[in-house]
């Protein structure tokens, strides 16, 4: 195996970065990156590896969540507060229905950069480069904004610490608070068609966070009431940035990539012989893999390897994306190589990516039911398997946006156009996000034990 290095990765050929027209500038910017402060701190990607350990063992459940791809335009306090605040109920819900402890992380502070299955964009005729993301590019369709601009990382790492210094708050100083958490936004039960089987969770929780406050149990007398250990992630796309972020941990001595806990590699760039994968090697933060319908077994075998090659729990979270009819088909020969090979891993399930369908009105959307179906499917097949579907990662915002087709409120082709405001893919809204929650506790709750009866039976 060929030593690596921070910049190894160069030597490598590499997928979805673009190319940049004044090389003078970009050297200049990155330098500039590589002296700021870190975004995360190697402390806190042990610490989430450690509770992605606990997933691998059936032990605790991944819950991932977040935006398609932050943009500069939309970036306000109040939308962070309420994606947190989503996040949280779902995770609320999820622990309660499954009796297990839920690892939250977001898809936030540097989720910026997309790969696009086309490198144009043709609109009237016109053709430009496509959007890439808001650290890269511009969404408005002009040369000028299209054009590949260095600078423009300044701005992205601003709001990345920005939005860390918020959710550190909100985690620690009391936002979080339980008896909070559930009282928030839970409007929609009542209008809901499940609204009888919501309310009855909801009445659960709260007949036992009244049985905790009566037994002495409340936020003022236990701390982890009232904070939550929240972290961040993103795809590993701009390896120029990802490498300038990266830092050696004094204690150690090991390389960490501090522009966030979590990064993944996607489906588009996860080749073995690729920059990314050689990239992401040789850093110690938690990795991703997004598995899809063109991944083979002894591919990922092979990926699993080279990025863990110590076979270390919590190091590697497999996120299987094939959309809700191709589960059956592709799922079970990867989850049954990784059984043969005996390989610590997260399975998470992402049932956005696989799922996406253009409207007849022009607009990507992608159905609700499906979602569901997708989530639900997978949790069957590992069952089926003997194995532990240990995560959700889906893409969603707080505000009441109308991207994704279907759920509760019933969102139509029609109504996609009234708020309509991803910089991508359609994401979830509040609402919806928490009806998925309710939704597939009980299928979580039936893997949950399936898999504590297949630990037991094994020791």
């Amino acid at each position: 195996m060929k030593k690596w290095t921070l910049n190894s990765w160069r030597n490598y050929p590499v997928k979805h970065i673009p190319e940049y027209e004044d090389e003078k500038k970009l050297n200049m910017v990155l330098k500039k990156v590589s002296s700021f402060p870190p975004l995360v701190f190697a402390g806190e990607t042990i610490s989430l590896k450690k509770s992605l350990a606990q997933v691998a063992e059936g032990k605790a459940f991944l819950l991932q969540a977040g935006d398609c791809a932050e943009s500069f335009a939309e970036f306000h306090p109040d939308n962070i507060r309420d994606t947190f605040k989503v996040i949280l109920q779902m995770a609320l819900i999820l622990t309660f229905s499954a009796a297990l402890p839920v690892v939250k992380v977001g898809r936030i502070a540097g989720q910026f950069s997309k790969p696009r299955s086309s490198p144009i964009e043709i609109k009237d005729g016109k053709e430009l480069p496509a959007y890439l993301g808001d650290n890269i590019n511009g969404i408005e369709f002009s040369e000028k904004a299209r054009k590949p601009d260095p600078m423009r990382l300044f701005k992205a790492y601003s709001q990345s610490a920005s939005t860390l210094n918020l959710l550190r708050a909100f985690s620690q100083g009391g936002y979080a608070d339980l008896r909070k958490v559930h009282l928030w936004n839970l409007g929609f039960v009542n209008k809901s068609p499940q609204g009888k089987k919501f309310k009855e969770i909801e009445d659960k929780i709260s007949d036992a966070l009244s049985f905790m406050e009566a037994c002495g149990i409340n936020p003022e007398s236990n701390r982890r009431l009232r904070t939550v250990n929240f972290y961040t992630s993103h795809e590993a796309l701009l390896l120029p940035f990802e490498q300038a972020m990266t830092r050696i941990d004094s204690t150690s001595g090991e390389y960490h990539d501090t522009s966030a806990h979590f990064v993944w590699i996607g489906d588009r760039t996860r080749q073995t012989n690729g920059g990314h994968v050689e990239f992401c090697k040789g850093i110690k933060n938690p990795l991703g893999i997004k598995c899809g319908p063109t991944l083979k077994d002894s591919e990922l075998i092979k990926l699993c390897n080279i990025l863990n090659s110590n076979n270390e729990p919590g190091r590697i979270t497999l996120i299987s994306r094939f959309g809700a009819n191709n589960v059956e088909k592709f799922l079970p020969k990867l989850i049954r190589a990784i059984k043969k090979e005996g390989l610590n891993v997260v399975w998470s399930c992402d049932p956005m990516h696989g799922n996406t369908i253009k409207s007849a009105n022009g607009f990507k959307t992608r159905p609700f039911n499906n979602i569901f179906k997708e989530v639900k499917r997978v949790l069957a097949v590992h069952q089926a398997e003997g194995s532990y579907a240990g995560g959700l990662h889906i893409e969603m915002t707080g505000q009441n946006v109308t991207e994704c087709i279907g759920g509760a409120q019933k969102i139509s082709e029609k109504d996609l156009s009234h708020r309509y405001h991803t910089h991508c893919d359609p994401r979830l809204n509040a609402n919806q996000a928490l009806e998925l929650a309710f939704l597939i506790s009980d299928e979580i709750k039936k893997n949950s034990q399936y898999s504590k009866n297949i630990i037991q039976a094994a020791s």
